[in-house]
């Protein structure tokens, strides 16, 4: 305990330090460690456990896998970091741990680089003072062979830091990229990543309210994207082609119609058949695609190399579109030629048979791309059909009634519908046949 009479020489000699000229800060140091700093008794000892959350090592180890690149930008020191990286098996047992700090002049970033350009297979630890000196003098060599690494770890960085490395990432490599962080100190990191992932922990809040997505636990992650983030890909993929082709093919049969009939300016479908056609004859089943999946979940997590197929664009691509764009002009054409060709002595029959084989065609191409059934699917295509078919008696200025008993109306329709829909479907089990894709083999 401390004396009043101890307090008082403490006092007089502090304020003696503080008055000193020259040495003003030692001096004060000095008073200190003499008068306060000494026969001290240990009351208690308090400390912080840091450890990694439960399957921390599994999710990396499947983020790698699915052709996920790892960086870990952390404020701790490279000591510490390094430990963490080694635990969480961001780094393999058999990698090379390069570590590059206490860099201050250019020449030294330099030659760092150049040591680091023959190590092609190292995970890279540079702390905060040399990854500013790298990046003031050489940004773009850095990122350029730091991407090519497969893990990262920056330390003692700033969340400034934290957020400009997210922004070089993305202006380098023209690559999508994902922060994940749990503190106040990562909100800048997740606000400049395209898709920021926020946790909820003993840190607060604040990531988690910045965030796109807020999860619990690190684990979270693998889930979110090998599951949920390929499906919404796939499945937006699917529908923006759908929803392309939908409307295509109805502009081809029009442009076929203008042709045929030597350019005359008359609307093949005009009122009530223009806008049922985009929303309740079709508009159930198309959008029913967003529940379709061609892998269970397990097997999606089981095999995240699924995960690393999405990189090669095959599902949305320049390829992809004007394949659509072909089944579009093949199919309008083909609708439209043959209800020509079957052209009937009244205008309303051949309006009558061209649109029933176009929403039939539309159900038909739907059941087409879908690879696993959901209830709701086969309600949407049903109940579509069903309206459809009850807005024959309900719309007598666009159906003839008597022409749609008929038999001629039967077996033009399923002629017209059969010519435009079949090819696709044997081309399509053929493929299966031959050149079946990687989530065919596993399921």
């Amino acid at each position: 305990r401390l004396t009043r009479d101890a307090y008082e020489r403490f006092d007089a000699a502090y304020q003696r330090a503080k008055l000193s000229v020259v040495g003003r800060a030692a001096a004060m140091r000095d008073v200190v460690a003499d008068c306060l700093e000494n026969d001290l008794e240990l009351l208690g000892v308090t400390g912080v456990e840091d450890r990694l959350q439960d399957n921390v090592r599994a999710t990396l180890e499947l983020l790698g896998n699915a052709g996920v690149k790892v960086w870990m930008l952390t404020g701790d020191k490279v000591e510490t970091a390094t430990c963490v990286a080694v635990s969480a098996r961001l780094v393999r047992r058999d990698q090379l741990i390069h570590v590059i700090a206490n860099l201050r002049a250019p020449h030294e970033a330099s030659d760092a680089l150049e040591t680091l350009r023959t190590l092609p297979d190292c995970c890279l630890v540079i702390d905060g003072d040399s990854l500013q000196v790298t990046l003031d003098f050489y940004r773009d060599e850095f990122v350029q062979i730091a991407a090519q690494l497969p893990a990262v770890v920056c330390c003692r960085c700033s969340p400034t830091q934290k957020a400009d490395i997210v922004r070089l990432i993305q202006s380098a490599t023209r690559k999508r990229v994902l922060a994940v962080g749990d503190g106040g100190n990562d909100v800048s990191m997740i606000q400049a990543a395209d898709v920021g992932v926020g946790l909820v922990g003993k840190e607060g809040k604040q990531a988690s309210l910045a965030a796109d997505f807020s999860i619990l636990q690190f684990s979270y992650l693998a889930r979110l994207l090998l599951w949920h983030g390929r499906n919404s890909y796939k499945r937006s993929a699917k529908l923006a082609q759908f929803v392309i082709h939908r409307g295509l093919i109805i502009s081809i049969m029009q442009v076929v119609f203008s042709a045929l009939f030597y350019f005359a300016p008359i609307a093949l479908f005009q009122g009530m058949l223009l806008v049922g056609y985009t929303t309740v004859y079709t508009m159930a089943p198309v959008f029913s695609l967003v529940l379709d999946r061609d892998v269970s979940e397990d097997i999606a997590l089981l095999y995240p190399e699924l995960y690393a197929d999405l990189t090669k664009g095959r599902s949305l691509s320049y390829k992809t579109f004007f394949t659509w764009l072909l089944i579009s002009i093949y199919q309008g054409g083909a609708l439209m030629l043959i209800a020509a060709w079957l052209f009937d002595t009244e205008f309303i029959h051949v309006v009558s048979i061209a649109f029933t084989g176009l929403v039939l065609n539309e159900l038909l191409m739907v059941a087409l791309e879908i690879r696993t059934w959901h209830r709701w699917m086969a309600w949407s295509i049903l109940g579509s059909l069903a309206i459809y078919v009850a807005s024959i008696w309900v719309l007598p200025a666009y159906f003839d009634p008597s022409f749609i008993l008929s038999t001629a109306f039967v077996w033009k329709t399923v002629v017209i519908t059969a010519v435009s829909s079949v090819p696709l479907y044997i081309i399509k089990f053929i493929r299966r046949i031959y050149a079946p894709p990687a989530y065919a083999k596993l399921a």
